[in-house]
């Protein structure tokens, strides 16, 4: 079986990670500068769309313990 078919889901899984990661990153910033320049609360889809960067971190891990395993 070709090396590049077993590893690309593998790839997918860590793109789709990584940009989780960074749309809940940038939310999180959101979040700060909103409270920070203006006297009202940011929204609750803010936060919402935060909770994307603990599961890209997850998603990450995962991903990273998927394509680490050796195929015997």
């Amino acid at each position: 079986m070709p090396e590049n078919s077993t590893r690309e889901p593998g790839k997918k899984l860590l793109y789709v990670a990584t940009a989780l990661f960074a749309v809940g990153l940038l939310a999180i910033v959101a979040i700060f500068v909103i409270a920070a320049v203006s006297d009202t609360e940011p929204g609750i889809v803010f936060y919402l769309i935060a909770l994307a960067a603990p599961i890209g971190f997850l998603l990450a891990i995962f991903s990273a313990l998927r394509s680490g395993r050796r195929v015997r």
